[in-house]
């Protein structure tokens, strides 16, 4: 949804206005989840690739600016890659000493993103030779993001109520 991912861009272009160092790119991490659901013909992969893009265009950056992974893996299956844990520590290891990383899949913070993301995945980083991590929050309450889900919700009630 175009008003969505305007919130998404609005709330990267606050959080690099703040931010003491720019990030040397910005990590789009999502949900995980089995891969065979991808090979079983679910869009979730594809949807995600999609949003980053339109982030991506929206925000004017070009491919090496910002990138897609998966997080919350579990159990003994493959999950959809880069796993977000071990992709931040390799940008890590490649020179890219500050990062910022975002979880659009997730309207809300909870323990998935400020445990996760901003602890485990940041301890990744920072042991793998990362100096700065920025941890952009989820939209939350935000006035953009509230006006993207109402929007949606609207259009999607269209004919069912008048």
């Amino acid at each position: 949804d175009p008003a969505y991912i305007e919130a998404l861009a609005r709330s990267v272009e606050e959080a690099y206005g703040k931010a003491d160092k720019r990030p040397d790119i910005l990590v789009v991490s999502y949900h995980g989840m089995p891969k065979r659901y991808l090979m079983q013909g679910d869009p979730y992969h594809c949807q995600c690739q999609k949003t980053t893009r339109l982030l991506r265009e929206r925000l004017g950056w070009d491919e090496t600016q910002i990138t897609t992974t998966f997080q919350s893996v579990f159990g003994p299956e493959e999950w959809l890659q880069p796993y977000t844990v071990k992709h931040v520590a390799a940008l890590a290891e490649q020179g890219k000493k500050s990062i910022a990383v975002m979880a659009p899949a997730f309207s809300a913070d909870c323990i998935e993103t400020l445990e996760e993301i901003n602890e485990e995945i940041k301890e990744a980083f920072e042991e793998a030779g990362g100096e700065n991590f920025l941890y952009i929050p989820c939209l939350n309450d935000d006035d953009d993001h509230i006006k993207a889900l109402s929007g949606v919700i609207e259009n999607n009630l269209k004919g069912w109520l008048d």
